[in-house]
Formats: structure tokens, sequence, C-alpha cells
């Protein structure tokens, strides 16, 4: 059968008579409708239809019939994206109507007096303006005859751009043709920003670094740059986006009256548009917007530098025209800049709650993001080497709301030759312990987690939880006043607290200090597979504790195994031998341990599991119920530790059931299948002489 190779509804921009079959020209036709219509969920909703395999199954049956039949290959076609042979130069195009920069605002006065001069050139008491974020991207024009995608522009100098056509047909979110009802023989132009979210971004650059490449500096330039390919098969590779920001059109086009008109006839057609647009009224509503989206910059997914208002209704943007190159209908409200250049004075070392020793560059102060900034993280070690930060070096830094500044790379060109590479200390600055780091990550760390006043706090908190000590009534209110006040250094300190020294901290009375030294004296009762947990030992989970505690058997076997004996145990690697290793090698934890030895801590020492032979290795138990002495959890953990399993649920495969007061539907169902029930004096027994502190959580 004989088609021509036009776009149903009569868009394209050649006519070609080829002899294509019925069926496979329908095919083609439904397969670009689809693809496109996927493309649209995928890059402008955010909100994928189907798996990317099925798309790539689409995209390549219509690839198939293309190269059977090249006349069904249409300009609009999802194929036409993916990039043609590299462009000698770009050749410059004219605009249909001249991309004006817009006028500036940076203080709320500056607000104020450009609605009354919109006011008083209109002679309104009260004017509408539609308002939305000013993307921080390239401005582009997309030009449309009869709804296919036929020209696309940079801005140039506003009134005539470069051709980069073929590179904005790689932008999955530019529709190649309007969707919906469309201006049928009319050409219409759409304005928008080319930019690239910031996840994007960072892994752009990762990409970059991991082949040796050039980072780009920002998400702005990374766009510009990728845009102005002159391969669009490299633009095709990038993470680019497209968000439309206004509309024109020749006469009789037929669009609204007003500019959030025009926004929602641009989303019809299949185009991005800014969730946070808004019409508001007057200076007061303008400002309310600009506070609002400054809030909410931060978590925005692009890069914004202010805010646009413009007159709503387009007649009135009409009759105000413009004064030289910038409209008098529209102006933009910038944000105070996120980026600075400045001196880095200096680079300390830092360490956090875990531990982490974190480089911060001492800057000379300079006011970015509204603020003056005068430190920002280095992150690490390896982020330092990588961007070749040193003392002495003029830097780029960005701040962005409320997030930390950070540098984002040097000036080598503004280098004297007198800068300083940074060296980073092989013990903690704080308590001197040997600074550690493990082969499969980026941060170093202090070893010295029971005595290093910059983990203190997180230290004592972590030992002193439900799954660790127990201590009833620790919490981080109290903790901050026994640290602040210097009567709590280590977890030896804790069970030295009397009442008296309790009774005069805030909110402290005399009854909750005797119920938290009770706490404290019941604590010392524990199992070995706590203790290692309470700890704190990096990478040292309550799985990894229970096995350590049921391999070794004892602290004092544990404090003496090599990396090679700890990587034995049961899935544990070179990172948890590594860690627990290193915590042991340092003099400050042992001693801790000993003084909790000394002041009674107890826990209950037991075989090695490989030369257990206790009645409960390898048996499956259930729990139901309430027992008269321990807590479930305090079972499951004798269990486990004596070599057994807990299970959930009653099965053939079940050996016992452990019942307590009031036990569910599990008791019916293993005297139904015959299985043995036991009590907790039986599963003493069981479990042997396993010291469990007797008392219910």
């Amino acid at each position: 059968m004989r088609h021509d190779g036009r776009k149903p509804g009569g868009a394209a921009a050649v006519l070609l008579i080829v002899d294509v079959p019925e069926s496979d020209f329908r095919r083609a036709r439904w397969l670009r409708a689809e693809i496109e219509r996927h493309n649209h969920a995928y890059y402008v909703l955010d909100a994928p239809l189907i798996p990317d395999a099925e798309f790539d199954k689409l995209f390549s049956e219509l690839e198939s019939l293309e190269r059977r039949f090249p006349s069904l290959v249409t300009p609009d076609s999802p194929t036409q994206r993916v990039g043609a042979a590299p462009a000698p130069e770009f050749r410059q195009v004219d605009h249909l109507s001249p991309m004006l920069s817009l006028g500036n605002a940076f203080a709320e006065g500056d607000v104020v007096a450009f609605d009354r001069r919109v006011r008083e050139g209109l002679g309104q008491d009260h004017v509408e303006y539609a308002v939305e974020p000013k993307f921080d991207g390239l401005a582009v024009s997309l030009a449309y005859v009869d709804g296919v995608f036929v020209l696309g522009a940079t801005r140039g100098d506003g009134y005539r751009g470069e051709d980069v056509t073929a590179n904005l047909r790689t932008v999955r979110s530019i529709p190649l043709a309007l969707q919906g009802d469309h201006p049928q023989g009319r050409r219409v132009e759409v304005r928008g920003e080319v930019l690239m979210f910031r996840r994007d971004f960072e892994r752009l650059n990762n990409v970059q670094r991991a082949a040796g490449e050039k980072e780009f500096a920002n998400p702005r330039n990374a766009a510009a740059g990728s845009l102005r390919q002159l391969d669009p098969r490299v633009t095709a590779r990038r993470p680019l986006r497209f968000f439309a920001y206004s509309v024109s059109g020749d006469e009789d086009s037929g669009l609204p009256e007003t500019h959030s008109g025009c926004m929602e006839r641009l989303a019809q057609w299949g185009f991005p548009v800014s969730p946070q647009r808004r019409v508001v009224t007057g200076a007061a509503g303008l400002l309310s917007y600009y506070r609002e989206i400054g809030e909410r910059r931060v978590s925005l997914p692009y890069d914004i530098d202010g805010v646009v208002y413009k007159v709503n209704l387009l007649a009135d943007q009409g009759r105000l025209g413009f004064v030289s190159r910038a409209p008098r209908f529209a102006v933009a409200h910038k944000y105070p800049g996120e980026e600075a250049v400045t001196e880095v004075l200096d680079i300390e070392v830092q360490v956090g709650r875990t531990g982490a020793l974190t480089p911060v560059a001492r800057l000379k102060p300079v006011f970015v993001g509204g603020v003056t900034v005068t430190n920002a993280t280095l992150h690490n070690e390896d982020e330092i080497r990588r961007k070749d930060v040193r003392i002495g070096d003029f830097v780029n830094v960005r701040r962005a709301g409320d997030v930390i500044p950070e540098v984002l790379g040097v000036l080598r060109a503004r280098r004297s030759g007198h800068e300083r590479a940074f060296v980073l200390p092989s013990q903690c600055p704080i308590c001197g312990s040997h600074v550690v780091r493990a082969a499969d990550e980026a941060v170093a760390r202090c070893s010295g987690g029971l005595v290093c006043p910059a983990q203190r706090k997180q230290a004592l908190l972590h030992f002193a939880s439900r799954r660790a000590m127990d201590i009833d009534g620790l919490g981080d209110k109290l903790v901050d006043q026994l640290v602040d006040a210097k009567m709590v250094r280590t977890p030896a300190d804790l069970l030295r607290l009397r009442e008296a020294d309790l009774a005069g901290l805030e909110r402290m009375g005399e009854r909750s200090a005797k119920k938290l030294v009770e706490a404290i004296d019941r604590s010392k009762a524990t199992t070995l597979a706590r203790f290692i947990f309470a700890l704190g030992i990096r990478n040292v989970g309550e799985s990894t504790s229970r096995d350590l505690a049921a391999h070794f058997g004892s602290m004092e076997a544990l404090q003496h195994a090599s990396e090679d004996e700890l990587q034995r145990v049961p899935d544990v690697g070179p990172a948890v031998a590594s860690s627990v290793s290193a915590f042991f090698c340092e003099r400050h934890n042992i001693e801790v341990i000993e003084q909790l030895r000394d002041l009674g801590v107890r826990w209950g020492e037991i075989a090695p599991r490989e030369h257990a032979a206790g009645a409960a290795e390898r048996r499956t138990f259930v729990l139901t119920g309430t027992l008269p002495n321990i807590t479930r959890e305090r079972a499951k953990e004798m269990i486990e530790s004596a070599g057994g399993r807990v299970v959930g649920s009653v099965s053939r495969k079940t050996d016992y059931v452990v019942a307590g007061s009031e036990p569910g539907s599990k008791l019916e169902k293993a005297r139904e299948l015959g299985i043995n029930v036991i009590g907790e004096t039986e599963l003493r027994e069981l479990v042997g002489a396993f010291s469990v502190r007797e008392q219910k959580s």
C-alpha cells in the first residue's frame, strides 16, 4: 500500500510517497505514539509506566521498522533523538521575537517599586502576577510548525542564537510533536531552560572522574557544555532536562489570554512546566512567594537563583511594553549568591560523634548564600586529594540554604607556589587514639570509642541502650547533663554513680535518682553478646556480637584474637575483623573493660560454639506468652547464644515451644503436632548455666 510519511493529523516537514505495507505503517505510527507517551511519563511526569526492558523492546521494534522502510522516519520519530553526525559549526538563526533579559530585584524595596510602576502604568489599584522559580540553566527557544519541532536555538544576543536543533532533539523531556490540540498550519515558539538535576550532575561527574576526564563545576556549566557539543551523540549521553516558561506564536494561534493560561496550555502539549508556578496579587503576594520558595529551595531537585514575576494578563504586558532590552511587565527577584571565591587559611580536622574524622577548611570570611561563611567541609581525605585543595589556595565555595558550605574547586591559576598540602593525622586530635581507615571506606575514624571526648555522648547512649546494657532511664538529656558537668567520661563512670550524685541534676528527683541507680546495678548482670555489642565497636552489630560471643566464648579470647582468627567467625569479613582488632589494640578501651569488670559487671562466659554440646545447639524454638522472670527478647538471646534458633511460627520442624502465661494459638498448634512444650525453668536447663539477668525490662 502507498502511504506518505506525514505524522497523522497532517504534521510533516516533507512529503514522501513510498511503498509500505498497511500493517507496518500502522504499527510504526502506534509505536511512535506509545514511545513518546512513555517518554513523557518518565522524563516529564517522573512516573514511569513500564519497566526499562519493555520500553527498550518498543524502541528496538521501531528502529527495525524504520531500517526496513526508511520513509517511515519522520522528524518527530523518537529514534531521531539519538543524535546525528557531528556538525562543523553552529549556524546563526533569528528568533521569532527577541529573547530579552529580565531586570533584577535584590531587595524587598525593589519589588515594591516594581509593583508600583506596573500599577501606575496600567492605572490599576491591584495587579495579578504569574510567579514561578527562576531556573539556573541555559535559555533556549523551540520552534514548532504545524505541531512538529523544527528548530531549536540558544539565546545568543537575544535576537539571533545558535542552531542547536540536533542536540535539543536528544533531550527527552522536549516533545518532538505537540500533544493534544495545537494550532494547525501555524508556528509557535516555546521558551524555556535546559538544565541538569543535581543528582544527575553528581552521576555525570562520577563518570567523568572514572574516565579521567574534566569534571564540571556546577549543574549549569554541565548543561551548557552538554548542549553546545558539536557531536549530538555526546549530548544524547548527558542527562539534560527542559522546563518551558513561555510561548508565543503567529496571529490566530489561539493562545490563552493570560501567562498562567499559557503555562497550562504548554503542559497540555506535553512540556514540563514548573510545579511551583502560581498566581498572586500585589507586592505582598510577590514577597510571600519569594520567601516560600526560598525556604523550599534546597529541597528542589534542581538549582534556581531566584523567582520570576510577570504581569499575568498578556494584553497588559503589551500595554506596558519594554524599556531598553528588558520588559516592563516582568522582573527576576534574585536570591543571595550561593557561590563565592575566598582563600583557604588552614585545614583542620573535626571528630564526629561516631569517630569520623572530617577535614574542614578555615576560610577567609566571605559573604555567600546570605551569610558570612568562615568554614567549609572537605568531606574526607580522598576528596581533598581529588580536588587538590591546599592551604593557601583560592577556592570556589558553595552554600545552599541550610546546607553546610563546601569547597567546589580550586582556582589553580591563582597559585603562588607557597601553598601547603594537607596531611591527615595518624592520631585522633582529641584523644590521641590511633586513626584507622577500612579498606573499603573513604572515612577515617578514631579508634578510641570508649574514651574519646568527641564520641563520649554517643558511646554512653549506645552502652546504656535497651539492646546493649539496658540501663532504663538513661536518655539523651540526662547523658548531656552528666557529660557537660564532667561527672561521666567513660561507661565505667556510669556504674560509679550514686543517688547523691544524681539528685542535684535538672529534673532528677530523689525517686528518679533511686530508680536509675537500681537500673545501673541491674545492668551489671548481662551476657557476653550484649556486652560486646555495648562496647560500640565499629561494624559490630547485635548479630555479629552474638557470633563473636558464641565463637570465642570469653572476652579474654576475643581481645587477643588476631584478624585471621576473627575472620574464621561466620559472616565476619576483613572490615569487621579490622574494626574489632583496632578497638582492642587501644589500651584505653581495655582499661575501661577492666574497670567495668572490677565494678561488678558479669557477662557469663560460655563454651565456644565449636566445642559446645548443649541440648539447645542446632534446635529450633518458638516463644509464646509471658515468661516469669525474663523477657522474650532475653529468652531469644539465651537460645541463640547457646547455638539454638528462634522462629516465629510452629511447624513439624519445631523442636521446642517455650510457653509462659497467656500463651497464644502457638501452644495449641504445638499440642496438635506433639511438639515438646517447656517453661522458663526447662529452657534454662537446656541452655546450660548461662548467666542472664533475671529482671524484666
